[in-house]
């Protein structure tokens, strides 16, 4: 269903937030944990410190909002990527966003021992950033420049480095392994509110970086050769678009491990919705991205309750037909 005029997006827009309103909410509401409507509105206006009071807002209130932002960022991060390598399966990973920061967390357990949560937090962060400043580098050499063919292959080539590492030490050290495997897999789980505020504002430059270059990334469409004859600086767009996917993904992925599927789908459904104007685009994919994790997420507390799965596992449950879909179907990227 194509929203073909500004009216009809704004209405589409707001419906799609209170989806996502309504969404977080029944992420805080059900789980393993027997609670109700009633009771997260008591346990906000008066906490009695019952363990129902104490999950919903220490447990069920930060993991809603982190599904949420990370969502949003993944899915954004995926438009910028498609758009910018004309490549209609890119995805954050591309940049080698999840490799790097995946590598950079296994090395610091291996070689410092480090086991705290928050300190993967801001290790993965780096790791991502070292992975897209080396794909840049790499793609941005020889007489063409930076293209988007080269982007591709050098962001294929830096991931698989980065994954064969992360494998090698993994095997190495079983210890490891154990410690980084649940954040390898990608999850909300047990995160706790303050991981969401150390790089919340990280995720909100980027998103507003986004919106900001929206117009420019319609231009850029047409074609990089039309984009310069338009006046349209497009190396420093790049640059651009590069730090914003490190502010976006790498933040994404500092919270919550690596989670794919969301930057390859998001994109093109919100394509099928509001057409490839990225004033829409944009701010709808954050929203449907958002959407499609806390859907993931609440479901991934029921398949094989009381354990849960990995709502990495779940998307890529359902994304992996999707994928295959974009793969036979061959989508613009625009």
């Amino acid at each position: 269903m194509l929203l073909k005029n500004n009216g009809q997006r704004l209405i589409g827009l707001f419906i799609a937030i209170f989806i996502l309103l309504l969404l977080m909410c029944a992420s805080i509401v059900y789980g393993y944990t027997d609670t109700t409507w009633r009771m997260v509105l008591d346990a906000f206006q008066n906490n009695n410190g019952s363990n129902e009071h104490i999950i919903i807002e220490t447990v069920r209130l930060p993991r809603s909002l982190i599904a949420a932002a990370v969502g949003g960022s993944l899915a954004i991060s995926g438009v910028l990527m498609q758009t910018l390598t004309k490549n209609p399966l890119a995805s954050p990973g591309i940049f080698g966003v999840n490799a790097g920061a995946g590598f950079a967390v296994v090395l610091a357990v291996t070689l410092f021992s480090v086991g705290n949560l928050q300190a993967f937090t801001w290790i993965s962060f780096l790791g991502a950033t070292v992975a897209v400043i080396a794909v840049y580098t790499i793609s941005s050499t020889g007489r063409e420049g930076l293209t988007p063919m080269k982007l591709t292959l050098a962001g294929a080539a830096i991931s698989a480095m980065f994954a064969s590492f992360t494998q090698g030490f993994l095997v190495i050290n079983e210890a490891a392994f154990e410690q980084v495997l649940f954040w390898l897999a990608g999850s909300v789980e047990g995160r706790k509110m303050e991981i969401l505020t150390n790089v919340l504002p990280y995720l909100i430059i980027g998103w507003l970086g986004s919106l900001i270059i929206s117009s420019k990334m319609n231009v850029f469409s047409m074609g990089e050769d039309v984009a310069k004859g338009l006046g349209l600086n497009t190396g420093f767009l790049k640059i651009m678009v590069a730090i914003i996917v490190v502010l976006l993904a790498g933040g994404s992925v500092a919270i919550a491990g690596p989670i794919g599927f969301i930057g390859i789908v998001i994109p093109h459904v919100t394509r099928s919705i509001v057409g490839i104007d990225h004033r829409w685009l944009i701010p709808f994919a954050g929203i449907l991205g958002a959407i499609l994790l806390l859907v993931a997420d609440i479901m991934a507390r029921y398949i094989i309750m009381p354990q849960e799965v990995p709502v990495g596992v779940m998307t890529a449950i359902i994304g992996t037909p999707f994928f295959i879909y974009i793969a036979r179907k061959g989508f613009n990227a625009r």
